[in-house]
């Protein structure tokens, strides 16, 4: 167990930091093809929803039952739908950052991008944390595609606060604090959960951070995913992510 332990956070961290490759995308290339982020948003989509149906809630089912697991998962879609509406975030596709803004109205949007990012990634560290504790397998698979997906929200960060300031530097810090909310999530996960850890608890969590990442899915990177590019390139790569983890589940096994 403190071996999984170590090894959650440690997959938590890399994932949440992967916000500092977009920023670091983002302050190189400035603008990344939308080919390659529609794909890429969706075949992170794809492997967060197949995960979450056939691992994680199938994983609480076994352990607390089918009413309770569900619940629990409604309960998951049903905490991050409030985060979002209480603070929402938006994505670098989402601006037009050559517009007539003022320099100090973009470095408000970053920051607030920053803040919101941040926000969103606690939980997410949380769910990294819940999976690698069930199996170290499908806690690498859920690193993976939660890292996917913050390499733009490092870009929805970096670009404006960059645009505003002209510093790099400055955009760099900003999608580096944001991504430390996910290790910060695992950490809170480790020490106010693990104590109590049981079976029954654990149950809960994976069906209750299923219902997180299906919400992610669903209502941020499928979307998102489309407004970079063509609607076949979003569902190509849903279905791709979908292909992929579900062979490579398949060979675990």
């Amino acid at each position: 167990m403190d071996k999984n332990v170590g090894l959650a956070l440690l997959l938590t961290t890399l994932a949440g930091l992967s916000t500092t490759l977009g920023s670091l995308l983002g302050l190189a290339v400035r603008k990344p093809g939308p080919r390659f982020m529609s794909a890429t948003l969706g075949f992170s989509a794809g492997v967060m929803v197949l995960v979450s149906f056939v691992e994680l809630l199938q994983g609480g089912i076994e352990s607390i039952g089918f009413a309770y697991a569900h619940f629990g998962f409604f309960i998951g879609i049903i905490f991050i739908f409030a985060i979002d509406y209480l603070l929402p975030h938006q994505w670098a596709g989402h601006h037009d950052l050559q517009g007539s803004r003022s320099e100090d109205r973009l470095l408000r949007m970053g920051l607030l991008v920053a803040l919101g990012v941040g926000i969103h990634n606690f939980p997410e560290g949380m769910a990294t944390f819940a999976g690698t504790l069930k199996d170290t397998k499908l806690g690498v698979a859920i690193a993976v595609a939660i890292a996917i997906h913050n390499i733009p929200e490092g870009l929805a960060v970096s670009a404006p606060v960059y645009a505003a300031t002209k510093s790099r530097g400055k955009a760099f810090f900003w999608s580096f604090i944001s991504g430390l909310a996910e290790p910060a999530g695992a950490g809170v996960a480790a020490v106010f959960l693990l104590p109590f850890l049981t079976p029954a608890l654990l149950g809960w969590i994976l069906a209750f951070v299923a219902g997180v990442m299906v919400y992610i899915a669903f209502d941020e990177l499928i979307p998102t995913s489309r407004s970079y590019g063509r609607e076949h390139t979003a569902i190509l790569g849903v279905i791709l992510g979908m292909v992929v983890m579900s062979l490579s589940l398949w060979m675990l096994k």
